[in-house]
């Protein structure tokens, strides 16, 4: 079997866990990736094959994935855990690119709107994978991403909490301008976005496993805040 061919057979496995919400047993060696680059051919195969196209990049943990707009939902939406896998939620920034990222390019991003937000990471595996290549390969673990109101900040050092219910942590300072650049660095890497294409930078506060009935509000200054409910 051709290394297409593998790829396209992992991507209709995940497919089906995607489209069915079944759970998936770790890919069998044949198909496994065996390292970054064959999960990302293996998670292009299955956008293909769901027939979602990207609408921006994600990145967790060092993980790039994609980001698509059926997993974008506005904050206060009730989000029903029971169509989730193992989710586990941090804080995160979404910025709304107002100039392309072209290939080859080292500007900054620039971004016509910046959103605080929640990423709510999620499996299609019945038991999170413990290799980083077949969690890329399952779109880098993308679940659902609550998006807080544009706000139109540029991006600098930003102190960003996630707290449960009323809680006002003192949150974490972090570098947006950074995070974004290296986010950037890798949509450039994949052939650039689009002006309205996504950049989201997630991981950015200890994580979370939500249960029914808890709401989490992710709190970024001026930023503003993003509130998640869970169902």
């Amino acid at each position: 079997m051709s290394e297409v061919d593998t790829a396209d057979e992992a991507a209709r496995w995940l497919a089906e866990a995607w489209t069915t919400g079944n759970p998936l047993a770790a890919l069998p060696p044949g198909l496994a990736p065996r390292d970054t680059e064959a999960a990302e051919e293996i998670a292009a195969a299955l956008l293909t094959s769901l027939g979602q196209p990207p609408v921006g990049l994600r990145l967790l943990a060092g993980m790039v994935g994609p980001l698509l707009a059926g997993r974008l939902i506005a904050g206060g939406t009730p989000i029903a855990l029971a169509g989730l896998r193992h989710p586990v939620a941090t804080a995160a920034v979404a910025g709304v690119l107002a100039a392309p990222l072209e290939e080859g390019a080292t500007t900054p991003p620039v971004f016509a709107s910046l959103h605080a937000a929640v990423d709510i990471a999620a499996t299609r595996f019945g038991t999170p994978p413990t290799d980083p290549a077949q969690t890329i390969a399952d779109l880098a673990g993308l679940g659902m991403v609550v998006l807080g109101p544009a706000m139109r900040v540029a991006p600098g050092d930003t102190p960003i909490a996630l707290a449960p219910g009323r809680t006002r942590p003192a949150g974490i300072a972090h570098d947006l301008a950074g995070l974004f650049a290296t986010a950037a660095a890798e949509a450039r890497a994949r052939g650039g976005l689009p002006v309205g294409a996504m950049l989201l930078v997630a991981g950015l506060s200890p994580p979370v496993t939500p249960v029914a009935g808890l709401r989490l509000t992710c709190a970024g200054g001026a930023l503003g805040r993003a509130r998640a409910d869970f169902a």
